[in-house]
Parts: structure tokens; sequence; C-alpha cells
């Protein structure tokens, strides 16, 4: 185990709450979910059973009984007195800025004194966060990239006011999962998002100006420059929503054209169209065919 970190809190249970329940429960680190809802919270444990199904049972990282044992062995709840003996509780709702300051308010009054709090947002500013508490030399960021259990790479963001001791007891924690940490500033986009947004922002440009179709540019960077996947296919494997509030909150932190979401891009995103988590996006995922159709 990392330092003094034993007991872990994850709030929200979605696509990345859940994957990080699932890789810190198989460290053995005794982890709790906390939902809003009945509803929501048995969503989270389905979404961690297929977690655990999908790049654990199937990889034969463990047996289907070791897999339903993983999932019985965390705690899920919708209160929050239940994080109240953690060591590190780690944020994974939605990137509302307003809600993320009011849980962790509350976080701080029921949290212990010495446990650290950290946000997964990949784009909102960490040290806004941070004030709010009576904690911020125990606060950071920790964003995990999706999916979980196969990306290797957490990003640690350390704020002005973050003790380096917290910094050192979190990278440790995040080597025992198996990941490895890279240490960033609290800047919109940090390093990955600073790097990759523009890329994809490019692509919707490019297809907006008639460039080529989807398939043509995904075709053209994944056998022209080695990418695994092409910018289409990315975007709606991470959401449509999610880059779109990226790449709106690094243009309103630097005024940089090249941030700015296309017209595009919004229109989806209004109209739902946020990737393969709603069905559709660049690609349409109601097909049959393997990886969908162009939309």
């Amino acid at each position: 185990m990392a330092g003094s970190i034993r007991k872990v809190g994850v709030v929200g249970c979605g696509l990345m709450g859940s994957g990080i329940a699932h890789v810190t429960a198989q460290a053995g680190y005794s982890v709790v979910v906390r939902e809003v809802s009945p509803e929501l919270l048995e969503k989270g444990r389905e979404n961690v059973r297929n977690s655990i199904q999908r790049w654990s049972v199937r990889k034969g990282q463990m047996t289907e009984e070791e897999g339903q044992a993983l999932v019985a062995r965390i705690q899920f709840t919708t209160e929050l007195s239940p994080l109240a003996d953690c060591d590190l509780v780690i944020e994974a709702i939605t990137e509302n800025m307003d809600m993320k300051k009011q849980l962790f308010r509350e976080l701080d009054k029921i949290c212990k004194p010495e446990a650290i709090l950290a946000s997964n947002t990949s784009s909102l500013c960490i040290t806004e966060m941070a004030v709010v508490t009576k904690r911020p030399a125990r606060f950071l960021g920790l964003h995990f990239f999706n999916p979980v259990p196969v990306m290797k790479l957490v990003e640690i963001i350390r704020t002005d006011l973050t003790a380096p001791e917290t910094v050192e007891t979190v990278l440790g924690f995040v080597q025992t999962l198996g990941k490895t940490p890279i240490r960033a500033p609290d800047r919109p986009g940090f390093i990955v998002n600073r790097l990759l947004v523009p890329y994809l922002l490019d692509a919707v440009r490019c297809l907006e100006e008639g460039l080529a179709t989807p398939e043509e540019i995904d075709q053209a960077m994944v056998l022209g420059c080695g990418h695994p996947m092409g910018p289409f296919t990315l975007l709606d494997f991470v959401g449509l929503d999610t880059t779109y509030y990226i790449a709106q909150a690094m243009y309103d932190e630097f005024k940089d054209p090249r941030y700015a979401p296309p017209p595009l891009l919004k229109r989806m995103v209004l109209a739902g169209f946020h990737g393969r988590k709603t069905g559709r996006g660049f690609y349409d995922y109601t097909k049959k065919e393997e990886g969908g159709k162009a939309g």
C-alpha cells in the first residue's frame, strides 16, 4: 500500500468512477463507492461488474468467481458518511465546477482531517476546488484516462497550495495500481489534453471544410501516422460532450482560436450525439456492423 492510504472513496460511478473503483479494489484497497440515488448506484454497481468482466476476467487476470468476489468487497452507498474514514477520496462526477465545489465542501466536513481529496477532472481548475476546503495542502488533481483498467497514465496535478508530501503519497498510490504517474501543472488541459484537444478540433474543422469523410480522416491518421485510432473514433470514444467542455475551458483560459470548439461539434453536443455512450456521434453505433457507420 502507498504510505497511509488503505481505504479509498470514489464519488461518482459512471464510466470513469467505475473504472477507478475497479482498479483500486483489484490492487487490494478497501473501496467505498458513492452515488446520489439508488437507481444510479445500481447502475454504477453494474458498471463496475462490466468493467471487471471485460478488462480482468476476459483477459485472464482473474476467474469469474474472483471477479464476483471483488465486486462484493466494494461498499456501495448513497450517503457521504461512509467516506468519513477514507484516506483518499477521488471525485469522478460530472464536469461542472459548481457541483464539484459543493461536493468538496461537504467532503471537507465529513472526511477525517488527514484525508486527501482529489478530483478526476480532465479540464477544470484544481485550485478553484481546493480553496473551498480547509485542506488545500491535501488536495490535488488525479486524472485517470479512459478506459481506466487499460490506460497506464495518470496525471497528478499539483496546485501552488498542495504539499509535496501529498503529491508523493498519491504518486506512490498510483504506482501500486500498476499505473505510471506524471506530474502536471494546474493549467486547463494539463499535459495530454493540452496537446490532444487541438488535434481533435482540427479534425472536426477538416470535416466541416469538406476535406474528407470521418472514415477517410481516421484511416489517414491510422495508416499514415500509426495512431491506434483515428480522431473521430477517438472523439466518439472519449465523448463529444467531454471534448467540448475541455475545449471550452481551455479557450476561456487562453483565448487561443486553436481551442475554440468548432460549430459542428457544438451542434452535435446540443443534439445529444455524444458518441458511443449515446449510440451516435460521428459514427452510428446503433448499426450492427463493427465500429458503426458514419453519421
